[in-house]
Order: C-alpha cells, then sequence, then structure tokens
C-alpha cells in the first residue's frame, strides 16, 4: 500500500473523449502522462453516452501509464486532484458501484422536448434566477428528468436510495473510494439546474421541479483541501488523499491562474469555453452568458465566473477526421488550411448537438455554406479552424463592458494550432496567451491538490510556476478582412437555426 508523502501531485482529468492522468512536480512542470481514450455511444441521432465502466478503465489505464513512465515513485504523490467533463451524469449502485445503464452525457439533446415544456410552464426565469443557468438539454437536470419519465424502474431505486446520482468527479471518487465518498464540488454542482447559485447549496425548491431526491445527491465539499480518500485495494494500491476537485472550465481557469476579477481564459477542447473571474459576485447576463461558479476556498467563500459554452469546437475537427475522413489527424489540419489564403467563401457551422452561448438554439444544427465547384478540402478544414474563432469572438462580443477583454488566456488541444491562435487574435484584436502547458484543465486539478496537501502554500506561489509559451498579437492589416468573413458568419449562422 503506498500512502502520501512527496512534494508531487497526480492529476486526473476524465473528459468527454477520454482519461488523461499526469504527474505534476513542485516546480509546476508534468513529469508523465498517460492517456486512455473510451467510446462515444450514440444509440440515437442527438443522444450521446458514455460507459461509466469504461471511463472507469480509462481512469486505471491512464494512471497506470502515466505512473509506469515517472521517474519518481507512487511513494512520492503527495496527493490527486480530480477534474472532469461536466453536465454529463451517472447513476450507480451503493453498494456494488456497477451502474444500471449508460451515463447521459452533456451534448445529449433528447431533453428538448422537456426544456420545451417546462418553459411553455413558465419556469425559465426562476431557473435562471437560482441556478444563473437556462432551461437547455446542455445541462443536468433535464436529463435526470428524463430518467424518471422514460426509465421509472431505474428511477425507482434512486428514490429508495440504492442507486447513487452524480457527475464523472462524484462517480470516480465513488469508484476510488470503494464506495465510501459521495461528493462533489461547487463547480459541478453549479451545472446541475439543480444548485442555487447565490445559497451555494442544493435548492430543495429545483429538486422537486426537476423531480430529484436530493439525498441522491453527493455532498458538496470543498475544492480544495483533504475531500475524501482512495481505498487502495480499489485504485492503484494507492492510499491518497483526494485534494482537488473541479469541473473541467473551473480547473482550466484555475490552471491559467486567473484569480483576479476579470481575468478570462479560452479553452479549446471537444466545445469551447470561455470563462471571466467576477469574484465573489454573482454577475448576470442578458446577451446569453452562464453565471456559474468558479471555485469554492477553505474558508468556504465562493469566487463566480460568467460562461460562454460553445459545444462543438475541438469535436468538428474530429468530425472531419472520423466522420469526413478528409484528414488523418487534429495535428494537420494547420498544415491543410495554410494551403489556401482563404475559404473562397465557405463558412462552416459547426452545430452538430444544436447551438450554445449566446445562441441558445437546442434545434439549430450543422451547416456548410458557400460551396462551389471549385471548393476544395483544404477549404473546408480552413471553414473548420474559422468558425472555431468566430464562436469565440461570438461570446466574448456578449461580456460586459467591464469585463472587456484586453488579452485573452487560451489552452486545450487545439491551442498548440499557431494558425488557430494567429486567427483568434486577429478576429478578436487583442493579444492571444498561449501558455507552455496547454493541459490547463489537468494543471488546475494539480494545482488546487498541491494547495490542499501543502505543495504549494497560496495562489502566487501557483502565479510564480505559470509560464508563457508565445504571444499572438492581432495584425493590423487583416482588420478589414475578418470584419467582412465575420458578418458572413453571422449570416450563416441564421440560416443554421431553428432546423431540426
Amino acid at each position: 500500500m503506498i500512502t502520501a508523502s512527496g512534494k508531487s501531485v497526480l492529476a486526473i482529468d476524465a473528459g468527454t473523449t477520454g482519461v488523461t492522468a499526469v504527474i505534476v512536480t513542485a516546480d509546476g512542470t508534468i513529469a508523465a502522462k498517460g492517456y486512455q481514450e473510451f467510446a462515444q455511444h450514440f444509440p440515437h441521432p442527438g443522444w450521446v453516452e458514455h460507459s461509466p465502466e469504461e471511463i472507469w478503465q480509462a481512469t486505471i489505464e491512464s494512471t497506470r501509464a502515466a505512473l509506469k513512465t515517472w521517474a519518481g515513485t507512487p511513494a512520492d504523490l503527495a496527493g490527486i486532484g480530480i477534474t472532469n467533463q461536466r453536465e454529463t451524469v451517472l447513476l450507480w449502485d451503493r453498494e456494488t458501484l456497477g451502474s444500471p445503464r449508460r451515463a447521459i452525457v452533456w451534448q445529449d439533446r433528447r431533453t428538448t422536448e422537456i426544456c420545451d415544456r417546462l418553459k411553455s410552464a413558465g419556469h425559465e426565469g426562476r431557473v435562471a434566477d437560482l441556478t444563473g443557468l437556462r432551461l437547455d438539454p446542455y445541462f443536468s437536470g433535464t436529463k435526470l428528468a428524463w430518467l424518471a419519465e422514460h426509465e421509472p424502474h431505474t428511477w425507482a431505486l434512486v428514490e429508495s436510495g440504492r442507486y447513487a446520482i452524480g457527475t464523472v468527479d462524484s462517480y470516480l471518487i465513488a469508484r476510488m473510494s470503494r464506495g465510501t465518498w459521495h461528493v462533489t464540488d461547487v463547480s459541478n454542482a453549479s451545472r446541475t439546474l439543480l444548485f442555487d447559485l447565490e445559497r451555494g447549496d442544493w435548492s430543495d425548491e429545483l429538486c422537486a421541479l426537476f423531480g430529484v431526491p436530493r439525498d441522491a445527491l453527493p455532498e458538496i465539499v470543498d475544492n480544495w483541501g483533504e475531500l475524501a480518500r482512495t481505498d487502495p485495494r480499489s485504485f492503484l494500491d494507492l492510499d491518497l488523499p483526494i485534494a482537488g476537485i473541479a469541473g473541467d472550465q473551473q480547473s482550466a481557469l484555475f490552471g491559467q491562474t486567473c484569480f483576479d476579477v476579470g481575468d478570462t481564459k479560452c479553452t479549446y477542447g471537444t466545445g469551447s469555453f470561455i470563462l471571466t473571474n467576477t469574484g465573489h459576485t454573482v454577475e448576470r447576463s442578458e446577451a446569453g452568458l452562464l453565471s456559474t461558479a468558479a471555485w469554492r476556498d477553505p474558508s468556504g467563500a465562493i469566487t463566480y465566473a460568467l460562461e460562454g459554452a460553445i459545444f462543438v469546437t475541438g469535436a468538428a475537427v474530429q468530425w472531419l477526421r472520423d466522420g469526413l475522413q478528409i484528414v488523418g489527424t487534429a495535428a494537420e489540419t494547420a498544415a491543410i488550411a495554410a494551403t489556401v489564403e482563404s475559404t473562397d467563401g465557405v463558412v462552416f457551422v459547426p452545430a452538430l448537438t444544436g447551438l450554445g452561448a449566446p445562441h441558445w438554439d437546442p434545434h439549430a444544427r450543422g451547416a456548410i455554406l458557400g460551396i462551389t465547384r471549385g471548393t476544395t478540402r483544404a477549404h473546408i478544414v480552413r471553414a473548420t479552424l474559422e468558425a472555431i474563432t468566430y464562436e469565440v469572438r461570438d461570446v466574448i462580443g456578449t461580456l460586459p463592458a467591464e469585463s472587456a477583454v484586453s488579452v485573452l488566456a487560451v489552452d486545450g488541444g487545439a491551442a498548440s494550432n499557431d494558425l488557430l491562435c494567429q486567427l483568434q487574435a486577429d478576429l478578436l484584436g487583442v493579444p492571444v496567451e498561449r501558455p507552455r502547458i496547454v493541459e490547463t484543465t489537468a494543471l488546475g486539478a494539480a494545482f488546487m491538490a498541491g494547495l490542499g496537501t501543502g505543495v504549494w502554500n497560496s495562489t502566487e506561489d501557483l502565479r510564480s510556476s505559470w509560464q508563457l509559451d508565445r504571444v499572438f498579437e492581432p495584425d493590423p492589416g487583416a482588420a478589414e478582412r475578418v470584419a467582412a468573413s465575420y458578418a458572413l458568419w453571422l449570416k450563416a449562422v441564421e440560416r443554421s437555426k431553428d432546423w431540426a
């Protein structure tokens, strides 16, 4: 059995398409890494599911791979941080830890009718006031309402107390701790439609609205500290504190050391997510942004954020690879796109699972417009990269004046694409900063776990470990061109709306 004693932390990033495990040393560098993909299940159009057992096995395999390649030993670890795809909901048996069905993923659109029904009944205003969110299939509460309505036999075991409800972080902690702990944090809880943002706790009113028994939900804990503990019999012989928890986008905000009010980051992942730190105040947006909890420190103080959630960005590149099969890898898209100077009027709206912020149209569908006989795969690939930057521009443009972005910090896998970063800087007209470590989601979980175990003593210590890789300055000569292309984008977005 291996217990904590060292000055490195293990961070587990349970994303939408796979699990990454990294070991982060006290100077903020990644010393080892493991990765394991898991399957995506699409049982019906618009439905997206994951197997909980496959997520768990990917967690074990990625962690084992990181430990195997590390020059240190597991005894040098101080603790574990967990970050995860948000809004995805799972059920599991409290005794056996087996799951009776696949998880319903954040991208899933099956609850559109339930959302429409709740809106028609006049609930949207009250839900928004309490949660800072919208009635959209994206969020967990409507997924749980769907389960109660369509799978009553399964739901009866939730109501009886046999099955627990949780997000991916809660599920992994239950598996790691052999069922001892059922916990989550404010960043994940605030994405469920069941969390009162101002009070910082589950809402009985919202639980009643969505028909979710409060006793089935996890306890809400701080984002760092000794929050739970692994059971060595369940998790690779490791007996370590789980000392950091955060949803992936809030974890990335933390990993980018965006600790001050107004600090803004954009993560290019399966989707893209722009978060702006609003301090201890819940800022409300009338322009399609979400109010969300960023983290809760051990004093109980909650830091909030405004968020623009874009559902499909990196997933659009994945679709080029796996669906259209016009690229071999995501990494080659920059080179292919650079073979043409423009898209020649081709616009791709990647509304493959509807549109998120700031449009919020679950009925929208993807569209490629402006195709001619002269269109090549290079034009479509470039249109895909440009679409990512346009979607980010849509969100940045809705930020209130006091939160205007002067510098955009970027991270995530696609941030390593130089062309994408330059296009983004040109479109926004502000510098884009890329850190040396673009796996900022995992880094944020590591930072939290390190704060919780004394590897770092303060957020100032964390700032000193953040390292800049490159700044992309906007090209002043591109202003007229990008204005025209962005106008064409907005026209194309309108064509994609209310399709399904």
